[in-house]
């Protein structure tokens, strides 16, 4: 039994899992999504915010300007009341967070993932997985119920938090409830908020409100007095309330487009990788919303695994194994850093005795003035600072001779960064030499030699 059904199965489409997919079809390889939806777009999505460094990874695929025309740039982030973060201190192309429905994100994804020739099997379900040295084989059932096999040589589930692809596995998903009955909520505004986006907690409620640029705005809130079931009703009168206590002011919220109650996880995967099979975005970590980072850290995720999986199915890597397990070693830390930065936040927002509120006011107050603290926490936030150690770490979009880089990262190569009228040997890296781009500085001083991973990280 020796056919192939594809190179690498997705399970899911989501943005991690579309992301992936387009990826690796357009690196030449047979790609198929398997999604137990009928479709896999939905316009009621929670994520709304696009942070730099995933606007970086999209520019690094021709995305970033198309998405940036859906959505509001936000340059400050205001918490509490007393803290203000300024975004347009970030050196990026993007010195801001874009507030834009994920919907906008997974239109752009699934087209690029079509016209690279991605294989999308909707309506199918996964069922259980087996793997030997060289393959893996999924049972599924497809949207007649009929039961069938697909081969492939990797596995990768981007099928969310109760991922089947994890339980199949038998991997624990490890962690806690950190926050039940949170309220969200699509209205129209009477009145705009002081700010593009506002936070605060206060007593026993918190709530926060972003608008996605086109008269709609996303409402977020939480009553610890209110503590229900998620399929407990809820209406936009409870939205309204919880918005007055937190914020001063329900704006005139009316005309609501889609309400729903949820309850936020704090759990991670032991490991991102087992054997043949990879997790990716929710189905390897789960978080707090606050700071927006869910969809973003999933996004980054499979723009850090595709190019090792391309490199390895390619035959251009010396050692795939260490390659492949990088994805873990890079990928894992960065998951419990928002675990815990994400839970932070929202441990803040719902002080609630006078000692908590105190300690509130004081990291607020840090973090206000203390400018390397503030400089690290939106690094963290923005993904800008976040590194793969010493030696690994994001380059900005260097002006080169050729163009910017994240443009020339767009053929999903390593780009090779020399001084004008040398021809440096080139260093040990996991591909070819007819795959790198050569570039050069344009500034004559720079005598250094710089490779660039496809993923926009030295090597």
């Amino acid at each position: 039994m020796n056919h192939l059904d594809a190179d690498v199965l997705v399970a899911g489409s989501g943005p991690t899992g579309m992301l992936l997919a387009g990826d690796l079809a357009a690196a030449g390889l047979r790609v198929t999504v398997v999604e137990r939806r009928p479709h896999g777009i939905s316009n009621m999505t929670r994520a709304f915010g696009v942070h730099a460094r995933t606007l970086e990874q999209l520019d690094a695929r021709g995305l970033a300007d198309e998405l940036i025309a859906t959505g509001t740039p936000i340059t400050e982030l205001r918490l509490f009341r007393r803290l203000s973060l300024d975004l347009t201190r970030l050196r990026s192309r993007f010195p801001y967070l874009l507030i834009t429905p994920q919907y906008e994100v997974e239109r752009l994804l699934e087209r690029r993932a079509l016209s690279t020739g991605v294989d999308f099997r909707y309506g199918t379900e996964l069922r259980g997985l087996s793997q030997d040295a060289d393959h893996v084989t999924v049972d599924v059932t497809g949207p007649d119920g009929t039961p069938t096999t697909l081969r492939a040589r990797y596995l990768v589930g981007t099928d969310g938090h109760r991922s089947a692809v994890r339980t199949a596995l038998g991997l624990p998903f490890p962690g806690e409830s950190v926050i039940r009955s949170i309220v969200l909520a699509d209205v129209r505004l009477a009145e705009k908020p002081e700010g593009l986006l506002s936070v605060n907690g206060v007593g026993d409620a918190f709530a926060f409100i972003a608008p996605f640029g086109d008269g709609w705005y996303r409402v977020m809130g939480w009553d610890r007095t209110r503590q229900v079931a998620d399929d407990e009703p809820v209406d936009l009168e409870e939205v309204r309330s919880i918005a007055r206590r937190a914020l001063g002011s329900d704006y005139g919220m009316h005309d609501a487009r889609w309400i729903s109650r949820f309850h936020s996880d704090e759990r991670q995967a032991p490991a991102y990788r087992v054997g043949r099979v990879f997790l990716a975005g929710d189905a390897a970590h789960v978080h707090s919303p606050a700071g927006g980072q869910g969809m973003n850290t999933g996004l980054q995720d499979a723009a850090n695994l595709s190019w090792k999986l391309a490199a390895v199915l390619h035959g251009d890597a010396p050692d795939p194994e260490a390659l492949l397990d990088s994805y873990q070693s890079e990928r894992h830390p960065v998951g419990a850093m928002v675990l815990r930065s994400s839970g932070a936040i929202v441990r803040l927002a719902m002080a609630h005795s006078p000692l908590q509120r105190t300690a509130r006011a004081l990291a607020a107050r840090f973090l206000a003035t203390v400018r390397p603290a503030s400089a690290k926490a939106i690094g963290m936030i923005s993904g800008l600072g976040i590194s793969y150690g010493r030696n690994t770490r994001r380059v900005p979009d260097l002006k080169l001779r050729e163009g910017r880089l994240y443009e020339l990262l767009r053929k999903g190569e390593f780009v090779l960064i020399a001084p004008e009228g040398t021809t440096p040997a080139l260093p040990t890296s996991p591909t070819s030499p007819e795959r790198i781009v050569r570039a050069t500085w344009t500034d004559p001083t720079r005598r250094t030699t710089l490779l660039v991973r496809p993923d926009g990280y030295t090597h």
